[in-house]
């Protein structure tokens, strides 16, 4: 199960830090990441973690602003997010995929198991 947190209204240039709580299985087995749903649009892949957290990989639209980060002994993934743009208003979900790899998942359709979601809205 993964529980997203931490959403909400900010203004433009404003940050937020989502959060992404997992339970049920060995988080330290799983690549994770963080997509998004704009209204009107299909899911947009945001930023992924590969299991460890050594190696992270992000979107060109959020590069250099968002900071993905997790805590294996948490069972925690984050998202933070600066410098926040109108654009960036979405439904923000993790996800996670099993892997016995190094690396990450980029493909939004890879990932296997998802959270519910949490809303961020910038304001312009």
């Amino acid at each position: 199960q993964l529980v997203e947190s931490g959403g909400g209204l900010v203004q433009a240039g404003g940050s937020l830090r989502l959060s992404c709580a997992a339970s049920g299985r060995t988080f330290s087995n799983y690549v994770m990441g963080w997509v998004r749903q704009a209204p009107g649009k299909e899911r947009e892949f945001v930023a992924a973690i590969s299991r460890s957290g050594e190696r992270t990989y992000y979107a060109d639209s959020v590069k250099g602003r968002f900071t993905i980060s997790r805590d294996n002994a948490k069972n925690t993934v984050y998202l933070q997010m600066n410098s926040l743009k109108p654009e960036d208003t979405a439904v923000y979900y993790c996800a996670a995929e099993f892997s016995y790899g190094l690396g990450f998942v980029v493909k939004v359709q890879d990932y296997d198991y998802w959270g519910q979601g949490t809303q961020v809205t910038v304001s312009s």
